[in-house]
This record gives C-alpha cells, sequence and structure tokens, in this order.
C-alpha cells in the first residue's frame, strides 16, 4: 500500500492492464508484432512502444534523441510528432528486445508507486508534452485510463478479448463519464433542456443521462429520464472505442440503436471521441 491510500485504485488498475499487456505481448510470434491496431499508422509494436516510452518518462528518464520520419502520415501536428518519437525510436527493435524492455520498466515504475510518499494533490508534470501539470492523483488515474485503453487496442489487434470489466476498465469508464457532459452541450451543440440517455451493456453496464441545462451546461447523473430527447443503446466495448476516438459510428451502427432526435445523435456520435 501507498501511504496515501486514495492513490490505490489508480496503481492497482495500472499494474492489473500493463501486467495484462506484458503476459499478450511475451508469446507472440515475430509477424504478430507487426498486426495493424485501431490507432492511426501504428503496429502492435508500436503501441507497445508508446506503452514504454510515456512509463520511461514518468520514471524521468531522457527523451530518445531522435528524428522522425518525414513521411509518417499519422503525424499530423506537435502532439502527435512529440509521442512519436518514442514508438518510431523502436520500430527497428526484435520482439525479445521489446519484450525485456518492457518487462523491466514495469518492475522500475512498480518499485517507484511502492514508494510514492508524495500527497495526491502533489502537481507533477504530464508526460504528453503539453508542458501542463496534474495532482498525482489525477495523473495515475490518466496512466491507468491510457494504459487499459492501449491493452485492449492490442486485444482487438490480436484476437484476443478479455477485461473489459477489470480495474482498468472502471478507470476508464469513470473517465470518460466525466466528458460526456461536454460531449453532449459543447461537442455535438445540444439545446438547452435537451436530455440524452445512454443506455449501456455488458461486461461494465450503466444508465446515465445528460442534462443540458438553460445556460448550455450540462450535468450527469444516474436518475432516469422520462421522455427524452435522445436515447442511445449500444455496448459497452462499442462506447470505449468510439469515445477513443478507435472507430467512426458508422462502422459500428449495427451495434447502436437509436431513440429520438436522430439529429442530435447523430451529432453526438461524430463528435464522441474525448481523446486525441
Amino acid at each position: 500500500m501507498t501511504v496515501h491510500p486514495s492513490l490505490q485504485p489508480a496503481i492497482d488498475a495500472w499494474t492489473h492492464a500493463i501486467e495484462a499487456i506484458n503476459e499478450l505481448v511475451n508469446v507472440l510470434a515475430a509477424s504478430d508484432w507487426n498486426r495493424a491496431t485501431e490507432c492511426p499508422g501504428w503496429s502492435v509494436r508500436d503501441v507497445v512502444s508508446h506503452v514504454i516510452g510515456v512509463e520511461c518518462e514518468m520514471l524521468g528518464d531522457p527523451r530518445p534523441i531522435h528524428t522522425l520520419p518525414r513521411d509518417l502520415r499519422h503525424v499530423t501536428d506537435e502532439f502527435s510528432r512529440y509521442i512519436e518519437v518514442q514508438v518510431d525510436v523502436r520500430r527497428c527493435h526484435t520482439a525479445p528486445e521489446m519484450t525485456s524492455e518492457l518487462d523491466y520498466t514495469i518492475i522500475r515504475r512498480a518499485r517507484q508507486l511502492r514508494n510514492e510518499h508524495r500527497s495526491p494533490q502533489t502537481t507533477v508534470r504530464w508526460p504528453l508534452g503539453s508542458g501542463t501539470e496534474r495532482t498525482l492523483e489525477r495523473t495515475l488515474q490518466l496512466r491507468a485510463f491510457d494504459v487499459w485503453t492501449h491493452e485492449q487496442d492490442l486485444r482487438r489487434a490480436l484476437g484476443m478479448p478479455g477485461n473489459l470489466d477489470s480495474p482498468g476498465a472502471v478507470v476508464a469508464q469513470e473517465r470518460l463519464l466525466e466528458a460526456l457532459p461536454g460531449v453532449v452541450a459543447q461537442n455535438a451543440g445540444a439545446r438547452p433542456g435537451s436530455t440524452v440517455v445512454f443506455d449501456v451493456h455488458g461486461p461494465l453496464e450503466f444508465l446515465r443521462t445528460v442534462r443540458v441545462g438553460p445556460q448550455g451546461r450540462g450535468t450527469i447523473d444516474s436518475s432516469v429520464s422520462l421522455g427524452p430527447t435522445v436515447t442511445l443503446s449500444l455496448d459497452w466495448e462499442t462506447y470505449a472505442r468510439l469515445a477513443c476516438g478507435r472507430v467512426r459510428p458508422e462502422a459500428v451502427a449495427d451495434r447502436i440503436k437509436v431513440e429520438g432526435d436522430q439529429e442530435l445523435a447523430g451529432a453526438i456520435l461524430r463528435r464522441f471521441a474525448v481523446t486525441p
């Protein structure tokens, strides 16, 4: 346990997800490392490289000095250019090199987290190139969310589903629900007075209603809304894929049931992604 128990759920979720990644890739054939994932331009190797790279930055390791090729079409802005460095520098690494580095990075990070004595509200540098700072508690929650999301990227690429109700999934659900009022009210531009119900089934089931107030601000609760403007029913994996920008709504239309205002529903689904 850490000195501050409020950090433990995020640490446990991160540990579960990153160890799951380690188990997945340790048994892969060499060709499986090149399988494409739902992350644009990234293979299985690239996703694992990204996970390793961010954890190394969390450890305070210096960033690689590396010049990116100019023909990477998925690198379109400063943010993607920043995170691509840790990925591209490992594209020549063999499978044993990748698994060894991942294993060693997990050992180092787990030791760092076991010895974490700072307050959850301590401000720390966010490692993904934004130059911003966040509380330690928030940073660990976001790392658990990110690692679980990439675990799912790997599972889909490899055809090895699982852990949709793991501790990392619970952290991801909390993070995505936080963003939902903004998706409906700001991103989709739902009018004041609108109510949008999300009925999600599967390994993580939940029912949430987003209400848009008179000033156009969205709020979320778990109460049932009578006669909502829109009801969206879908499974948890599809919800997570949409919210994490892994798939377009039209590609999973058969997994989404829409009732009510079709125009608003379409606007919500087109602007559903809350991660880069």
